[in-house]
């Protein structure tokens, strides 16, 4: 009889692929929601790679994408994991609080009335 020696446990596994959770899909498409609802935006795309998830709005489905938004981890201790870039590659607002970075397109939605 043969002894052989155990293998050792799988490490932890690294991520192959950023992505969005529910609870910041949820804040993103509710945003969505309320733009569609406005008429601003028609259509989304979504894109996870392995160091950036993307979230891309768009005014019509075969345009450059209105806005942006970007989830990239490695920028988690300094700048923000988020960001709102717009269609010219501009930086419009990045942070470490989904919620708050995506005020900035929200002030889209106030109009004065008239």
């Amino acid at each position: 009889m043969t002894i052989q020696s155990p293998s050792p446990f799988p490490g932890p596994a690294v991520a192959e692929q950023v992505a969005f959770d529910r609870h910041e899909l949820g804040v993103i498409l509710t945003l969505y929601g309320r733009m569609v609802a406005a008429g601003e935006w028609r259509d989304y795309g979504m894109s996870f790679l392995r160091d950036v998830a993307v979230f891309c709005v768009f005014r019509r489905a075969a345009e450059h994408p209105l806005y942006r938004i970007e989830k990239r981890p490695a920028l988690r201790n300094r700048q923000g994991s988020y960001a709102v870039i717009g269609m010219d590659g501009q930086v419009l607002k990045r942070g470490h609080d989904l919620a708050a970075v995506l005020r900035i397109l929200e002030r889209k939605l106030i109009r004065p009335i008239d």
